[in-house]
């Protein structure tokens, strides 16, 4: 199956690179990395929760922002 995972420059940098020092795909390597995540769940670190805040705008979503497509919503984060 195909989908797109968007990753920071360095980090896929290093991923490439660790699947090219291993001899495998950058997709096995993903595929690895997710499998042992969910195999061993009690070993992620528990994230702090996080506030939202809320708008108490009127007039509903931001011209050219789909909130069905979460790269918009990225995008409108960061600015573009």
């Amino acid at each position: 199956m195909r989908t797109t995972v968007r990753l920071s420059e360095e980090l896929l940098r290093k991923a490439k690179k660790r699947a090219a020092e291993k001899g495998q795909t950058l997709t096995s390597l993903i595929e690895e990395g997710l499998q042992f995540v969910l195999a061993n769940p009690a070993r992620l670190p528990r994230r702090a929760r996080v506030q939202v805040p809320i708008s108490k705008a009127s007039g509903g979503v931001m011209p050219g922002v789909d909130l069905n497509r979460a790269s918009d919503l990225e995008d409108r984060m960061n600015g573009l």
